[in-house]
């Protein structure tokens, strides 16, 4: 059981059940904790704060991720599309950018999400291309271009991203090769991969990645380091994931390492 204080002797380390109360309230405060951080505040090791978050997973109270730990709620957590207003103008230059990745003819998919959305808003007109979205919104602005053959996957559609998922998607993926599939997600990290907060979204996307001759990841910063529930690929499976210029050296050097090309715009 956690105590209900999280007051510190002064002088001395907290005791097990001072320290994990300590982090449970820097984890509702900031949305998650860092090992080293933790372990420097409190005067102890990073393996003491480890054993102590890990006991706070098996509570079910946080879930441990790569150097530290996050809120269990945030790991379901789905804002609709329609909501998603933060960091507008770095997806747009992201979307401004991914227009080289478009080819001349051939066929490309684009996943649903605010940033893909970004994308489609940009999408040329002038070349003939096949286009394949599981989105609905997606494919209503695309519409209009008559040079653009646009196909949906077809599907339950859900009401959160218009995207369409379950079984009519899964075999629609299953008969189709593009040239370029432009993917967004909820989060990722090197450790945890591409993750998405609901299931049929995430199986959906896994095969969008099997799907596609090259693959490019639509992310603002703010997606590194963030973890939702169902992971749907490797970072490694991304062949170029293209961010904002708010992501940091030291992540690119990360990406880069696992053989993911990275170009910040």
């Amino acid at each position: 059981m956690v105590a209900s204080t999280g007051e510190r002797r002064p002088g001395r380390p907290p005791y097990a059940a001072q320290r994990q109360q300590i982090l449970l309230q820097t984890l509702r405060s900031a949305g998650r904790v860092d090992v080293t951080d933790m372990a420097d505040r409190l005067s102890v090791s990073t393996e003491t704060i480890r054993k102590d978050l890990s006991e706070l997973e098996r509570q079910g109270l946080l879930h441990r991720v790569h150097g530290g730990a996050v809120a269990v709620e945030d790991l379901s957590f789905e804002p609709a599309v329609a909501a998603r207003t933060e960091y507008t103008e770095e997806k747009r230059r992201i979307a401004r950018a991914a227009l080289a990745e478009v080819p001349g003819e051939g066929a490309v998919l684009i996943d649903a999400g605010s940033t893909t959305a970004c994308l489609a808003e940009l999408m040329p007109g002038d070349r003939d291309l096949s286009v394949f979205t599981s989105a609905l919104t997606i494919a209503m602005t695309l519409a209009t271009r008559p040079r653009l053959t646009v196909h949906t996957l077809g599907g339950r559609v859900r009401s959160r991203t218009f995207a369409e998922v379950d079984n009519w998607a899964v075999r629609a993926l299953s008969e189709i090769r593009v040239d370029v599939a432009f993917l967004g997600t909820n989060g990722f990290t090197v450790e945890d991969g591409l993750r998405t907060p609901d299931e049929s979204e995430a199986t959906v996307k896994r095969l969008m990645l099997g799907a596609a001759r090259r693959r490019v990841l639509l992310a603002d910063h703010s997606k590194a380091g963030h973890i939702s529930l169902y992971k749907y690929g490797d970072l490694s499976e991304i062949d170029l994931l293209i961010t904002d210029t708010g992501l940091s050296d030291a992540d690119v050097r990360r990406f880069e390492d696992v053989g993911v090309e990275v170009k910040r715009a």
